[in-house]
């Protein structure tokens, strides 16, 4: 019943209330009195308006950056105040598709006012809201965001944000219904065996998640083994972290058996669990049988050589593994060892396996790098009178810019052209991988159509600063 007052309206009204509205009367708190002048007012304007009204001084960064689809206003100590004007600007934005707000001090009172913003903008997806101190009445208000949610929202950050039970216990219950969010980070939080729990249960009924970020929590042996029996069932989730809780021996066991029923997961990282060489044996069972796990990080576990040689055994008896990246590279290991793993990856092409060499036999660089492989592939680039890129080319069947780290690592191992070892190919896609786990030759070969002209040694420029 208070249209009246609302700037967001789509139109203009004749006559404007001067009384503000409760909150009760009012569909959303983002008001701006006197509203009708700003029905034909530009963003900028609306915002310096709200900001004078909320007694802010207003960010020039996101003055000169509203047109543009990614905002960060990281760290810019918006408080309350301030987001509530950022939330009314949002109102009428079509552009921003992704906003950052990390560790502004927004709290619960700024965290209603992004939500009511959300209810009126249907282009913003990707929301991080991290290190803000909501709390408990932050996840209530999220909680019935997502519960009635008719936004375009799929990605949100809730890192850091000192949830405990009972706020995750208000994001389960939503979550439990809402299938539209697909990335959620809830980690550095002080989520326990219990959240664990709630967790699991959520995620045995939930069809929409698939990337979830636990690490930095409080999970133990309780919480582990509740949260790994809603992921044996769950057929959405890709990529999940649980570095650094305490899942233990136990909780390994629990993880081996999500392993051997589930072929969905691709991502595991549980570093920093406490896992020693029991927990690694457990794991490696399920290992044997799991079809689609890509990369598994036990990264600072009290694992030694015999854990790390079950895995990878487990990974060798395994036909259908598609293990590219294993990442045990605190566990000190000797030479024979990595002659072992030579023989895996000639049966697994794709696999990696990060680990540490005792003092001594590491200092054998050659073996391991050998020469640079950038140089390589100009030199034959150079030899057959091709650009560089037309080498890489090649070796992807699509014959486009980008591939899988996986099938690039299996790709550049056989292939003949250029003589590379696994160590080699390893230094490669450091420096080619972007975020997303592909390789990307354009992003260091922005003349792809530059010809070698016969008798030229030409070096592309990017090439140079790897070489």
């Amino acid at each position: 019943g208070s249209d009246d007052t609302l700037y967001c309206e789509a139109e203009a009204i004749g006559a404007v209330e001067k009384e503000k509205p409760t909150q009760e009367d009012s569909e959303t708190d983002l008001e701006i009195e006197d509203t009708e002048k700003f029905f034909t007012t530009g963003q900028k304007e609306l915002y310096l308006e709200a900001c004078k009204l909320m007694g802010v001084v207003p960010v020039s960064y996101f003055i000169r950056n509203m047109e543009e689809s990614h905002m960060n206003l990281n760290y810019h100590g918006l408080g309350p105040m301030g987001t509530k004007a950022i939330a009314i600007a949002l109102v009428s934005n079509t552009t921003i598709t992704k906003m950052e707000l990390e560790d502004n001090c927004i709290m619960d009172e700024g965290m209603l006012s992004l939500v009511e913003m959300l209810h009126e903008n249907y282009y913003l997806q990707e929301l991080n809201v991290s290190k803000n101190d909501i709390g408990l009445e932050g996840a209530r208000v999220i909680s019935e965001f997502l519960q009635r949610n008719t936004s375009s929202l799929w990605s949100l950050e809730l890192s850091g944000n000192n949830f405990k039970e009972e706020a995750i216990e208000l994001l389960c219950q939503a979550l439990t219904i809402n299938y539209q969010i697909k990335t959620l980070d809830l980690s550095h939080n002080q989520i326990t065996d219990t959240g664990g729990e709630q967790l699991g249960q959520m995620l045995n009924i939930n069809v929409g998640i698939r990337e979830l970020d636990l690490s930095w929590n409080h999970f133990h042996t309780r919480g582990a083994v509740a949260l790994c029996n809603g992921l044996r069932t769950n057929v959405t989730l890709i990529k999940l972290d649980l570095a650094m809780n305490g899942f233990g021996n136990e909780g390994a066991l629990a993880l081996g058996e999500v392993l051997r029923l589930n072929n969905h997961l691709v991502y595991l990282d549980v570093s920093g669990n406490d896992i020693g060489n029991e927990g690694a044996s457990r794991l490696s069972r399920g290992l044997e049988n799991n079809e689609g796990l890509q990369v598994l990080k036990l990264f600072l576990n009290p694992m030694n050589m015999e854990g790390a040689i079950l895995l990878v055994q487990a990974i060798k008896r395994n036909p259908k593994s598609k293990m590219e990246e294993l990442d045990i590279s605190n566990v000190l290991v000797t030479e024979p060892f990595l002659r072992m793993v030579d023989g895996v990856c000639a049966i697994h092409p794709q696999l990696d396996v990060f680990c540490k060499v005792v003092q001594g036999f590491s200092a054998k660089k050659s073996f391991f790098l050998g020469a640079n492989p950038m140089k390589l592939i100009q030199s034959y680039a150079d030899q057959n009178k091709i650009p560089v890129v037309d080498f890489f080319r090649s070796l992807n069947p699509s014959g486009t810019m980008k591939m899988p780290v996986g099938e690039f690592r299996k790709v550049m191992v056989q292939q003949n052209k250029v003589p590379i070892n696994r160590y080699q190919v390893r230094e490669l896609i450091k420096r080619l991988q972007e975020d997303t786990g592909l390789v990307n030759f354009s992003k260091r070969l922005p003349f792809p159509s530059l010809p070698v002209q016969p008798g030229a040694h030409h070096l592309l420029s990017t090439f140079s600063s790897l070489v």
